[in-house]
């Protein structure tokens, strides 16, 4: 079979496809690990890095990617949880938006490779995904207290695109988010 047949529409290749979908499962169960370990006062404060995966698929596969495993990430964390709440379609908008926010800037404004091209979409995928739209989504649950998770966020962030950046240093992954390895 030629490469050429290998394609699949929204992914582009197989490898694009089966990277993006192990992306969503390790985002998965970085979330299930840090809601079940790293939860404050019933969900309203919790320390988790699942949004790494989904800006990583962003910056290596453009927005349309990064916005599938955002929103499959989400769903799926959502029908893995143990917890009975409705599934809140703003929060997965919200973080559709990461993946969608990261992939847009790296693919077409922070064009040149480098860490630039990492730190900027990563800063504002969290405020657009993380510190704007889910917020939105968690305030009929928690109200104004929910506020309090976007400072939060003035703490994760950084941590998720430090170990981004420490990642970049070794030259697979420098190949893999630059985009070349796959693609």
């Amino acid at each position: 079979m030629k490469r050429q047949d290998m394609k699949i529409s929204v992914f582009g290749s197989i490898k694009i496809m089966t990277t993006s979908a192990m992306l969503t499962a390790i985002s998965v169960v970085i979330g299930i690990f840090c809601k079940t370990l790293l939860n404050f006062d019933g969900g309203l404060f919790r320390i988790t890095f699942e949004n790494l995966p989904i800006i990583m698929s962003g910056i290596m596969f453009g927005p349309i990617v990064g916005g599938l495993v955002g929103a499959a990430t989400d769903i799926i964390s959502y029908l893995l949880s143990p917890q009975i709440y409705a599934i809140n379609i703003v929060v997965t908008i919200g973080a559709t938006a990461v993946g969608v926010v990261s992939g847009f800037f790296a693919r077409y404004i922070f064009k040149k490779r480098g860490y630039v091209r990492l730190i900027c979409p990563s800063i504002l995928a969290h405020i657009v995904g993380s510190m704007i739209i889910k917020p939105i989504g968690l305030y009929q649950f928690y109200g104004v207290a929910v506020l309090w998770r976007i400072p939060l966020y003035f703490v994760i962030a950084p941590l998720e695109i430090l170990v981004l950046c420490l990642m970049y240093r070794h030259n697979s992954m420098k190949r893999l988010l630059d985009g070349g390895f796959l693609q």
